[in-house]
């Protein structure tokens, strides 16, 4: 399994789900308000507040509620929110192996050679591959990789 990235984990509001996505490809633990049920703004500041992350949300108000712990974005896309968050110094590439599954957060091993896998997953004798311990789901590097990768080059 890929190391943990050093820098503070996050948790994203409901407006920045996309974004959550980009976040994991790059190593981050990065959570997303929906995926843990959360949409109320006291549930989400208790949330970061209780788990060490850094809300990141397009709403001026909770940000300015989460004081040192919020990042306003100002930006809709995805792709301009990763232009404001690399703007301010964090480092967005993807990661050599995942950390963090795409769909969930969880974390996620190397899937084994020989092993058994979906009929929709590559076999791992041919294609590296990882499997999320928390939803089960399959990731290898494909055409979804590398779109991220091109996505984040051109910032």
């Amino acid at each position: 399994m890929a190391p943990e990235r050093p820098d503070p984990p996050f948790l994203l509001d409901v407006m920045c789900g996309k974004l959550a996505t980009y976040l994991r490809f790059c190593g981050y633990d990065a959570a997303y308000a929906l995926d843990r049920g959360v949409e109320a703004d006291d549930r989400l500041l208790a949330l970061a507040r209780d788990e060490g992350r850094t809300l990141l949300t397009r709403d001026r108000e909770l940000a300015d509620r989460a004081g040192e712990r919020g990042v306003l974005l100002t930006d809709r896309g995805v792709e301009g929110q990763l232009r404001e968050l690399a703007d301010a110094g964090l480092p967005l590439a993807v990661a050599a192996e995942p950390a963090h599954c795409g769909a969930c957060n969880g974390p996620v091993e190397a899937v084994a050679p020989g092993a058994e896998v979906p009929e929709y997953a590559p076999a791992p004798d041919e294609t590296e591959a990882w499997r999320c311990r928390s939803c089960g789901q399959y990731f290898w590097k494909g055409s979804h990789w590398d779109r991220v990768e091109e996505t984040l080059a051109g910032l």
